[in-house]
């Protein structure tokens, strides 16, 4: 027997939290019946668990993907304005996959697909501090004392961000190119704080998501994590 969001994340419909939502929106039955509450038991072995309809059941096969996301795509399953998403890439993936935590519209960079949504869960949990990785071109020539103002932590929202490892990269001209890395993951938040120490990111690629680097994966290409970067991704 198991809680039911964790069958629901086990069999890769959503992360946990995401799955509470599910049950929470009347989209979840079991045996024929509406779940609504959470803290309810399944039994894997013989319990119906249907999702909007369709039975789900565990994968017994977990898949672990890494994709360099171009611009102009949303990191979410779909859009309702009809935009470009990264699931269209995987549509017909053998099984269903999900983005691991988000990547903005306007940004590129290193996503982590799944159908391991214990393993998703884990890493998006705060308590973890997963560290993540990005190369930004900065306006400005961004000096020491900004750089410093990052590494201490700064306010957004009236609330204080973690301390940040930042560096100078190079100058490019009158810009900046700065590596960033964070163990949060407020909405925008690098931008956000480059933005409080007075400058604006005009471009902005994530390198890094804990041990797994980017490296020269073409954009819009994907490939399959190895089986040393999966278990260091669960040593986390």
């Amino acid at each position: 027997m198991m809680r039911l969001q964790k069958y629901l994340a086990l069999c890769g419909v959503a992360s946990r939290r995401a799955s509470e939502k599910l049950i929470a929106e009347g989209k979840v039955t079991v045996n024929g019946r509406t779940v609504r509450e959470m803290g309810v038991q399944v039994d894997e072995t013989s319990d119906k668990v249907c999702v909007s309809g369709k039975p789900v059941k565990p994968e017994n096969e977990k898949h672990y993907l890494a994709y360099h996301k171009p611009l102009g795509e949303m990191t979410t399953v779909t859009d309702p304005e009809g935009r470009a998403t990264v699931m269209d890439k995987f549509r017909d993936y053998p099984v269903r996959l999900f983005p691991v935590g988000r990547l903005d519209y306007d940004s590129e960079g290193l996503l982590l697909l799944t159908n391991d949504g214990e393993m998703m869960q884990h890493l998006l949990h705060p308590s973890h501090e997963v560290p993540k990785e990005y190369l930004c071109r900065v306006m400005g020539r961004v000096g020491e004392e900004q750089l410093r103002r990052l590494r201490a932590g700064v306010s957004i929202d009236e609330r204080l961000t973690s301390p940040a490892d930042a560096r100078l990269v190079r100058y490019e001209g009158e810009n900046s190119v700065l590596l960033v890395t964070i163990h949060e993951g407020r909405n925008r938040q690098v931008r956000r704080m480059i933005e409080a120490v007075g400058h604006e990111v005009t471009a902005l690629r994530r390198v890094g998501f804990g041990p797994i680097k980017l490296g020269d994966l073409p954009r819009g290409m994907w490939r399959k994590l190895t089986e040393a970067e999966v278990r260091r991704l669960k040593e986390l």
